[in-house]
């Protein structure tokens, strides 16, 4: 715009969208603008923050290229819109009050771990912070999990009714504070405190009073070296706590807890005691140490190179890997010692969700005295609200980045910008690893994980989190997306929901859909969806299927052979089963007697299933990826029985021995469309058995096979349709190996590879295909 006065300086509005609001962005223009002598103010918006700057024209511009270069720490600029107006001659820079603006929406940093700053606060004697535990700033510290409303100010938050001191109110005041309008900012004169009560105490029982947090404290960390268990209220919920390296006391959580398999995930004070358990890459070490402090999941080292810090295998049953964190409260770090001068007293602490088995992690200190009393011996209980749960996220490295298994605390709610313009819209994600996904603007705002829904506690989760989004976010979505399976209780909630433009999404185009979403990709793509079970169009569960997708259609090209899946479910808790089948298909009626698992398994019962698959009485074919790592490991003799999803599949990548590289043979029949036959495959499995083969060697045989098969298959449709760009998608595809390799073929052989980083290539992406498609068709008028 033309300044409409003839004068020296200039005035500019600036309006800035994105992650601006709880991550210190008003201070830093405060800052900015005050040392380049600009004249002006900044305050919070519900769309984001808008500035008004008056000064020199050259002071401007490295007002706003600083702007832009170098945001604090937790900002995330995603827009920043600047227009000149008539200059006003104001005098000195403001921050002024928040404002509403109806209909507008900003978006909101999630929470973060302790910054570099607070840490050195928090182990400094003679700073009146040093061993305070909830001690926090404008760069880190709790967001989402303790904001009630938007814009991001105290009064809407759960530090609301903690009355900050004398000090705390200077340092809130003053421009040139690291705490200058930090919303959590407290001390322990005026902040929250801690209690520790015994299982059985009631809410009454509790006293916050204390100002000193090391007498609780201390006497937890005596009962974590008694063999007790801790349920730890933290920042998104609770966590039941033990020491690691406590064989016995960690039996007993997996007893309490009724998880006999599952790994747990652990914590250690410090990056040098996670080296001493397992190898740390440079980018591991990157991800570990990041504000986000997400479980990284490690290789863990061997037993001599572990020396005296060889944890037990009770922890991950099973597994070569290890899923850790760093600290990310004061509160945690104190569990291991008083300050960062002492030793610690614990290699590492099981730090697992504070819930019954499937329950969403519980929040409130009532509700964990009541329900978590059955498996916590005592209670370290504070008194600050926790306004939204969030589990802790997974990642791991794949390739030198970082790859989310898991997405919750530190990633949500991290719009993820799509770079296109979305309708608002609602996807409600898949039955098991929930999520769900908003749309507005160009931005997808993914929920935290929710987790499977199977009951009630799950549901009033998925629901409680969903009306807080779209409040905080101001979305009132006009379409609604979700799975094809009628039977999933997020397809019944959609059906439900009273939302007109409804889009039944096909599981595995969802996959596809996501992970073309988040590589920003449009056209066709061959997409590799290798999952457990979705239903298909023709009515039977698919997983093992090759697409050619667009983000409003796909064909289905090709996919594994379909075998019976016997009972549903129980094939899925049971892996013989699905071995069975697959030994049925592979061998007929004349399975050899040989094999071992088929042995293991009650004649009776063995029997009832084999009637099943032969009489195709309760069962359904099924092209499953997921069933088939299911079958081999039952063949393997690693898993007849499961007590988690992908159990088995996990415990086939673990046994993978890296140096095999021969493969067995497969069938393709090029038919439209295209079926992988691994029907020798499974012959060859049983053959090695019989003659004595490793299994780990078999292992790795069959992942040869398996990625050969994909890799054949993506030739073949790059004949037929020219295409070259691969979307590897799915829960199987959290495996390494099978991904390594794959990916590795794929791109010698001139494939553009896309895989998944910031969402979960498991069903927790699948909210965001879904979002997309449904956008998409929408966009087209469908």
């Amino acid at each position: 715009m033309q300044s409409y006065l003839p004068c020296s300086k200039t005035r500019h509005h600036i309006l800035v969208r994105g992650i601006v609001q709880g991550v210190g962005f008003r201070p830093f223009v405060y800052k900015l603008a005050t040392s380049l002598e600009l004249a002006g103010f900044v305050f919070n918006s519900s769309s984001g923050v808008t500035i008004e700057v008056e000064g020199d024209a050259s002071a401007i511009r490295t007002f706003i290229d600083s702007l832009k270069l170098h945001p604090p720490q937790l900002a995330e600029i995603l827009d920043l819109t600047v227009s000149e107006i008539v200059p006003e001659g104001r005098k000195g820079f403001d921050i002024l009050e928040s404002r509403e603006e109806p209909g507008e929406f900003a978006l909101v940093s999630p929470d973060a771990g302790t910054c570099d700053a607070c840490w050195r606060d928090f182990g400094d004697p003679s700073n009146r912070r040093f061993g305070y535990p909830f001690t926090n700033c404008t760069h880190c510290g709790p967001r989402y999990t303790i904001i009630r409303d938007i814009p991001y100010d105290r009064p809407k938050t759960t530090m609301s009714e903690f009355v900050m001191c004398k000090e705390c109110s200077a340092e809130y005041g003053d421009p040139a504070d690291r705490r200058f309008h930090a919303q959590p900012n407290a001390c322990a004169v005026c902040g929250p405190s801690l209690c520790l009560v015994p299982s059985g105490a009631s809410p009454d029982d509790c006293s916050f009073t204390g100002k000193d947090s090391l007498p609780p404290i201390r006497m937890a960390r005596q009962l974590l070296r008694e063999g007790k268990i801790v349920a730890v209220k933290g920042l998104g919920g609770f966590l039941l706590a033990c020491d690691a390296s406590n064989a016995a006391a960690a039996a007993e959580l997996r007893r309490r807890k009724r998880r006999p398999d599952k790994p747990f995930a652990l914590m250690a004070r410090d990056l040098q005691a996670i080296k001493s358990i397992c190898a740390v890459s440079p980018a591991d070490e990157a991800a570990l140490q990041h504000l986000r402090r997400p479980i990284v999941v490690l290789s863990r080292l061997s037993p001599e190179d572990a020396g005296g810090n060889n944890l037990p295998d009770v922890l991950a049953p099973g597994n070569n890997t290890l899923g850790i964190m760093l600290p990310y409260t004061p509160l945690h770090y104190l569990l291991f010692s008083d300050s960062p001068g002492s030793a610690s007293e614990f290699t590492a602490l099981v730090m697992t969700s504070g819930n019954l088995s499937e329950e969403p992690i519980v929040v409130s200190n009532a509700d964990a005295l009541q329900r978590l009393s059955s498996i916590a011996d005592w209670f370290l209980l504070h008194n600050r609200d926790i306004a939204t749960r969030v589990d802790d996220s997974v990642v791991r490295i794949f390739e030198r980045r970082e790859r989310v298994l898991r997405r919750s605390r530190g990633f949500v709610p991290l719009a993820i910008d799509l770079n296109i313009e979305l309708n608002q819209v609602l996807a409600v994600g898949a039955e098991l690893k929930n999520t769900f996904c908003l749309t507005r603007g160009r931005h997808a705002i993914l929920s935290q994980h929710i987790g499977d829904l199977e009951n009630y506690e799950s549901m009033c989760f998925f629901g409680e989190t969903l009306e807080k989004m779209k409040h905080l976010f101001q979305i009132s979505p006009t379409a609604i997306a979700y799975d094809l399976h009628p039977d999933y209780r997020s397809t019944r909630m959609a059906l439900d929901s009273g939302i007109d433009r409804r889009f039944a999404v096909q599981h595995h185009h969802a996959h596809i859909a996501s992970c073309m979403a988040e590589n920003h990709l449009r056209g066709k793509v061959i997409g590799v969806a290798m999952d457990g079970t979705g239903l298909g169009t023709d009515g039977t569960i698919w997983g093992g299927e090759f697409l050619v997708a667009n983000l409003a259609g796909f064909e289905r090209r090709g996919h594994l052979r379909t075998v019976p899946l016997p009972g549903g479910d129980a094939a899925i808790r049971q892996p013989w089963r699905m071995a069975l089948s697959y030994l049925r298909d592979s061998f007929g009626s004349q399975i050899p007697e040989e094999i071992a698992f088929l042995k293991a398994v009650p004649g009776a019962q063995l029997n009832l299933v084999d009637t099943m698959i032969s009489r195709h009485i309760q069962t359904v074919q099924t092209s499953s990826c997921g069933r088939l790592f299911d079958a081999v490991a039952a063949l393997l003799g690693l898993g007849s029985e499961v007590t988690f999803e992908g159990q088995a599949a996990i415990a086939l990548e673990m046994a993978v021995e890296p140096s095999v590289t021969d493969r067995y043979e497969y069938g393709l029949q090029q038919a439209e469309p295209i079926v992988v036959d691994l029907r020798q495959t499974v012959v060859a499995v049983v053959r090695d058995l019989a003659r004595g083969r490793r299994p780990n060697e078999i292992a790795a045989c069959f992942h040869n096979t398996l990625s050969a098969a994909i890799v054949e298959v993506c030739c073949c449709i790059r004949k037929s349709d020219g295409l070259d760009r691969v979307c590897l998608s799915g829960g199987v595809f959290q495996n390494q190996i099978l991904l390594g390799l794959t990916a590795r073929e794929l791109r010698r052989l001139g494939f553009g590879v896309f895989l998944h980083a910031l969402v979960p290539a498991n069903d927790g992406g699948i909210s965001l295909g879904q979002a997309v498609i449904a956008n998409e068709l929408l966009r087209r008028g469908d």
